[in-house]
């Protein structure tokens, strides 16, 4: 008896075990197979002329910005708009691994969960795919940005719909070039998405994570006062400033971008505090997305380099980098009283194709900081925009909120370039960043891209 009963509890264990192996791999099935099925060792879907069927691709406004007609894939009909759209759009080489025709292939192709890739065309369904970008923006980014490398990011920050994200240098797709040893210089960097997949030198756009963390850590910060002469001493080694800016307050010296503030406030913060809040800020996290597509991890970490590092890292130098996308999140999360809204790129539009693939395309929004210091961040950034930062930006009745940033990256280069910020206006809710790589000064070189997107969108 005792044996029968001994065999019937591995029998029921055995009948047990199976059962939560086939639930747990028809959940991961469900869960993972789009993911899988678009690995590059999957020649069907991997194939540039599986595009010659595939769905088409629209913005916002419904303009196509790729189709395919008689096993041939088409794009916009202007080339600019080609351009200025290549990395978010993609191209039949597949090489950039973010564009919608790479990262979204079986959506395109018709396949779905329940009969896979092999219904004929004329029984699939729907397999357009709309998109959140505005084309008219991202062309006036694309050509603002000119010959430079660099990105644009505009997005929604009360619903995360990203709205621009334009990268540079480009091509245009329907003639691709032959990049050779000898012209590879010319298209280094071409196939990344600078928004979503680089990381730059912050310069002084990192002085609104500095400004975080010594709201949150130095109680009496708005009653002290710092004086600039030009330079000051730090460790033996000299912080430099543009110019003497004499005696100033915390808000002051945010205005002026004031670096010898700027490297005593983060040597006072101190270097476990000023990761802390640049943690909280998004630096350091590889866990963001857009839409399905990864958002390169931002880096921040001057834990044992000493003060003179640290004085350097507060004021967005060091070893500081930082992407486009995460930077118009920070901004986001100013604007929403501390909450960043997750930035999406495909419309949710409740096609079968979508729905059967069982696309998520809205991540979780990210609390960044507490509501006081958002509040307080955001008055900086509104003097900031007010006194110095916005000179560059002239859109009647739009007020900005904002930070230029001008970062030193090496001896016999130009100055990258940045512009980040949001518009405070609850019919204009966008979020923004900019960065133009050696082009100089923020408010000479990444105003104006930031400029026209927005005029673009608001005219």
């Amino acid at each position: 008896m005792k044996r029968i009963m001994t065999r019937s509890l591995i029998l029921w264990f055995v009948t047990f075990a199976f059962l939560a192996g086939t639930i747990y791999l028809g959940v991961i099935t469900v869960i993972n197979h789009n993911k899988w099925v678009q690995q590059p060792f999957n020649g069907h879907m991997a194939s540039s002329a599986d595009l010659g069927n595939a769905g088409k691709i629209t913005d916002r406004n419904k303009t196509v910005l790729a189709h395919s007609e008689d096993g041939k894939r088409y794009y916009a009909d202007d080339s600019a708009t080609r351009e200025a759209l290549l990395h978010v759009v993609g191209d039949e080489s597949l090489n950039i691994s973010t564009g919608i025709q790479s990262r979204y292939r079986t959506s395109l192709s018709g396949y779905n969960f329940v009969v896979g890739a092999g219904l004929p065309e004329s029984l699939r369904p729907n397999s357009d795919i709309s998109l959140t970008v505005d084309a008219k923006s991202c062309r006036a980014a694309y050509e603002a940005l000119g010959s430079h490398k660099g990105a644009c990011v505009v997005y929604n920050y009360k619903t995360g719909a990203v709205l621009c994200d334009v990268s540079t240098p480009s091509y245009d797709p329907a003639d691709p070039p032959t990049i050779t040893e000898d012209n590879e210089s010319e298209y280094d960097g071409v196939y990344l998405d600078n928004v979503v997949s680089s990381t730059f030198t912050p310069g002084s756009t990192f002085k609104i994570i500095t400004a975080a963390a010594a709201i949150e850590n130095i109680p009496d910060i708005d009653q002290q006062s710092f004086t600039c002469n030009g330079s000051i001493d730090m460790d033996g080694n000299p912080i430099t400033c543009e110019s003497a800016h004499g005696t100033q307050s915390f808000s002051q010296a945010f205005a002026n971008s004031c670096n010898c503030a700027f490297a005593q406030i983060a040597v006072q913060v101190g270097e476990e505090k000023m990761k802390a809040t640049a943690e909280k800020l998004g630096f350091n996290n590889d866990s963001y997305m857009m839409s399905e597509i990864p958002v390169a991890t931002s880096h921040y970490d001057a834990t044992g380099a000493g003060n003179n590092a640290l004085a350097w890292s507060g004021i967005g130098q060091y070893t500081d980098l930082a992407n486009p996308m995460l930077m118009a999140m920070i901004s986001s999360s100013v604007a929403n009283g501390g909450t960043a809204a997750s930035p999406y790129i495909v419309n949710d539009d409740g096609n079968l194709i979508n729905k059967l693939n069982i696309t998520i395309n809205k991540n979780k929004d990210v609390n960044m900081i507490s509501s006081d210091t958002a509040s307080r961040v955001k008055a900086l950034m509104t003097a900031s925009a007010d006194g110095y930062s916005a000179r560059g930006v002239s859109i009647a009745g739009l007020k900005f909120c904002a930070k230029t940033g001008t970062a030193e990256v090496g001896k016999g280069k130009e100055p990258t370039a940045w512009f980040v910020g949001f518009i405070d206006d609850p019919n204009h809710p966008y979020a923004f960043a900019a960065v133009v790589t050696e082009a100089g000064y923020g408010i000479q070189a990444a105003t104006p891209v930031v400029n026209a997107a927005i005029s673009a969108l608001v005219s």
